[in-house]
């Protein structure tokens, strides 16, 4: 008897399949269950980040908080100068920003020895933090436009 082969696709295929199958019609005729409200809700909007000391803005710092069905994102905006060699304080969020766990993101920053991204965080304290530069490949300026992280 030889040796069955059975490919990737024809797999997953057969996964997809059999629940579709198996509760197709009842998915059919049910009602649709209350929806959260469409699009983008602002929750706090825009405010101004207070920047640590040695952290300068090149464009306005701000972050916000958005609802998306029902989860709400930690949104941060903007582009900072620094010279930073050791993990580092970016700057604190307003009062109504305030995390209630740390959460994280990527950001770009200036490409030194092939490494362009950078971690920031926002903890529960407000604080921006961020992690990653170092004495031999010092962050000169980071990007915020790209974070957006889950908060609740």
């Amino acid at each position: 008897m030889s040796p069955r082969s059975t490919s990737r696709r024809s797999l997953l295929a057969t996964a997809l399949a059999v629940p579709t199958a198996a509760v197709g019609a009842p998915l059919l005729s049910a009602t649709p269950a209350a929806a959260a409200p469409a699009g983008v809700v602002t929750v706090v909007d825009w405010s101004d980040v207070a920047l640590a000391a040695g952290i300068t803005a090149q464009a306005p710092v701000q972050a916000r908080v958005v609802g998306i069905a029902g989860t709400e994102f930690l949104q941060l905006r903007g582009t900072v100068g620094c010279s930073l060699t050791a993990d580092a304080q970016l700057g604190t969020l307003p009062v109504a920003i305030r995390p209630p766990k740390t959460t994280r993101g990527i950001c770009p920053r200036n490409n030194n020895t092939g490494i362009n991204a950078t971690r920031v965080e926002a903890d529960t304290a407000g604080r921006v933090m961020v992690y990653g530069p170092l004495a031999a490949n010092p962050v000169t300026w980071i990007q915020l436009d790209s974070f957006s992280s889950v908060l609740r």
